[in-house]
């Protein structure tokens, strides 16, 4: 392709050659002109020449980066997102370069998270399904009976079935930076005296002390109410469950300038640090974790859409703490 840019344009050149000639052969038989002006001057011809040869040389450094953009984009819309070019030639060329291989790279990025979210949905529907075919095939059958202790695990899988598909458009939505959040004035006391009221009955039952602990005089933060409730709720849902009988969780604010820093801390057995690393990723778990990992995905989804940022240490033996940031309305 960039062979055939440049023979073009050496066509064109050679063509406008030609017609010199051809003008200045008819000026010197008489056939075209006056006679003071059957030749362009010599000077004249000269120049035209060697700009022609400049202008050539120069395309040829323009064409040989074009031609490798034109090849790579190619490539990219027959579905190869690994084609990268050379940054070369002039500085605009160049940008151009970086440009394209930086598009390149997030379509790459988007279709491997496109296959392995594909994947990873396909996975978790298969167990839920089975359990819905396999019960209905034996009630069908007349092998079990139509009774509530056999209707009771095809309801619960179809809700499970449904929390996974609600929290897959939640998660989609927020990172597309489509969610739509209704703000209102929050207090940062009040919305973890909240979340503690709400875990305290799970807490309970789980054997788990459940504490806050706020700080005074904290700014108020404008946020979706329900969708930071939503975040707590996934921390907490984790905090308990990996928190054995006897240990304890604690629910903080406090004022970090500018910002309301929250966290959830538990004295649970922490989590791997060959996992801290992932523990945002989709369907991200451990071996022992039940539901289907997307909780602190949504959650990190969440506070970001908040303009917020969010973190998780967890120091061997020590627990797990899980520290998130919302901008007060001073700032946001």
């Amino acid at each position: 392709m960039r062979r055939r840019f440049v023979l073009r344009f050496a066509l064109l050149f050679v063509l406008f050659l030609v017609a010199v000639v051809v003008v200045n052969v008819l000026a010197f038989h008489g056939f075209t002109g006056p006679p003071h002006r059957r030749f362009l001057p010599f000077g004249v011809v000269v120049l035209l020449v060697l700009g022609g040869l400049a202008l050539l040389r120069g395309v040829r450094g323009f064409a040989g980066p074009v031609g490798d953009v034109m090849e790579a984009a190619d490539r990219v819309a027959e579905g190869d997102y690994s084609a990268r070019i050379e940054e070369r030639g002039p500085r605009e060329i160049r940008r151009l370069g970086r440009s394209f291989n930086e598009m390149a790279e997030r379509l790459r990025t988007n279709e491997e998270r496109r296959r392995n979210l594909l994947a990873d949905v396909t996975h978790e529907l298969r167990t839920p399904l089975a359990v819905i075919q396999a019960n209905l095939e034996g009630l069908l059958d007349g092998v079990y009976p139509t009774d509530p202790e056999h209707l009771a695990p095809i309801l619960e899988e179809t809700k499970m079935m449904s929390r996974l598909l609600d929290d897959l458009q939640t998660l989609s939505t927020a990172e597309a930076g489509a969610l739509r959040l209704h703000r209102e004035i929050v207090a940062p006391g009040a919305l973890v005296d909240e979340v503690v009221a709400r875990f305290q009955v799970a807490a309970a039952d789980a054997g788990v002390s459940l504490h806050r602990r706020v700080s005074e005089g904290l700014p108020p933060i404008v946020v979706d109410h329900l969708r930071i409730v939503e975040v707590f709720t996934n921390l907490l849902s984790n905090a308990l469950r990996h928190t054995p009988r006897g240990g304890s969780v604690v629910v903080e604010a406090r004022d970090a300038g500018g910002v309301v820093a929250f966290s959830v801390t538990d004295t649970g057995r922490g989590i791997p640090p060959k996992e801290l690393d992932h523990v945002f990723d989709r369907f991200a778990k451990t071996a022992d974790s039940e539901g289907a990992g997307l909780g602190l995905a949504i959650a990190k989804s969440l506070v970001i859409a908040h303009r917020g940022e969010i973190a998780v240490t967890s120091p061997p033996g020590e627990g797990t703490a899980v520290r998130f940031s919302l901008p007060t309305t001073g700032t946001g």
